[in-house]
């Protein structure tokens, strides 16, 4: 079978590729893959083997207004057409919301059954006409794999039957599994957070809050970009020196970093973040850390109610009282127990798509 991969970033921003390129049984099938290098700046895709690569080039800056970004998108559609026409695919999977919406004629119309779309993070779907796009994505689909259960409000229920939960769990990260700990009582609590820092203004409020208490410190991990360079820049004006910030890091980087965190910030507050779940909730698990998430979110309801953190509010005074209290109350036993029973159940749900991927692509 040949199967096109249309991805919207360049490879190494698209941990959530490794899930189908290690189920889809390379000896009968053959990959290409569509990327956008935003940045311009060449990668080594030297580890990938046996993929035909289609590279977009265009520069784009990741947080600018949607507005700015239109005519990028306009050049991108038009070289994934081009793809789609010059060679005879069998399959294609979509591999985030948008590079399905904006192909969504070609493929619910050519690709009918022929086609998974990878639904991830919320754009568009307060607006009428975007929630139907996605909706008739899903429901000409093959299947439409999810990366957080709060998405599915977004689908008709007619739809439900086609939605196969995706978890952004790297299988290489279970090999770095290890117990939890806790600092001593004289030592600094280090919260962590890694990935593309988004949300300057909530996170200034953090950073103001941490600044002012000695029982913490604050590290980012991650490229940065317009929101990390302000954040940096704002702590160097108040003189915060309990806040760090580390730059790019590559995924298996984590499992070094990882070791220097004791509790994971996955605090967000945006329309678009609230049914979302994040990598870091995954690697908290893997790597029995605590973690902190917005009150309200859908994520914060999981680590609730799995009992592997906590929510809060950073507009509260107790914001960072609450979070020095709970973890003092850990009960190390206790927690490695809830990280082990909710890992489980999600490598369960991860086994289900990955025999779904298998099966599918074995036909």
């Amino acid at each position: 079978m040949k199967i096109l991969m249309i991805g919207m970033a360049k490879v190494k921003y698209m941990p959530y590729l490794n899930f189908y390129l290690e189920n889809i049984p390379k000896e009968n099938n053959e990959i290409h893959l569509v990327y956008w290098n935003r940045d311009l700046k060449d990668e080594d895709l030297s580890a990938y083997t046996n993929i035909t690569f289609h590279e977009f080039r265009c520069y784009q800056e990741d947080e600018v207004s949607p507005s700015s970004k239109i005519f990028s998108f306009i050049k991108y559609k038009k070289f994934v057409s081009r793809v789609l026409k010059s060679e005879k695919f069998d399959f294609v999977i979509a591999l985030h919301s948008f590079p399905g919406v904006l192909n969504a004629n070609i493929l619910t119309k050519k690709f009918k059954d022929k086609y998974i779309f990878d639904y991830r993070d919320l754009t568009y779907e307060n607006y009428g006409f975007y929630k139907k796009i996605i909706n008739k994505l899903a429901a000409n689909s093959k299947a439409t794999f999810i990366s957080s259960g709060g998405f599915k409000k977004n689908f008709f229920k007619e739809n439900h039957s086609k939605l196969i939960n995706s978890h952004n769990l790297l299988s290489d990260s279970l090999n770095h599994r290890r117990p939890p700990h806790t600092r001593a009582d004289d030592e600094k609590i280090r919260i962590a957070y890694w990935g593309l820092a988004r949300h300057t203004a909530l996170n200034k409020k953090i950073i103001d809050k941490i600044a002012a208490d000695n029982r913490f410190e604050l590290h980012y991990y991650g490229r940065e970009q317009k929101c990390a360079l302000d954040l940096k820049e704002y702590t160097k004006q108040i003189g915060a020196d309990n806040v760090f910030f580390h730059g790019e890091y590559k995924p298996v980087d984590r499992y070094e970093f990882s070791k220097n965190a004791d509790i994971i910030h996955n605090v967000f507050y945006s329309t678009n973040t609230m049914l979302s779940m994040a990598n870091k909730y995954y690697d908290g698990l893997v790597f029995c850390l605590p973690q902190i998430a917005t009150e309200g979110a859908f994520m914060a309801k999981c680590i609730e109610d799995a009992k592997v953190g906590i929510s809060c509010n950073p507009n509260n005074d107790d914001f960072l009282d609450k979070i020095y209290d709970y973890y003092k109350s850990i009960d190390l036993n206790e927690f490695n127990e809830n990280c082990q029973k909710e890992l489980d159940r999600i490598i369960a749900e991860y086994n289900y798509g990955s025999q779904f991927i298998k099966d599918t692509f074995s036909n």
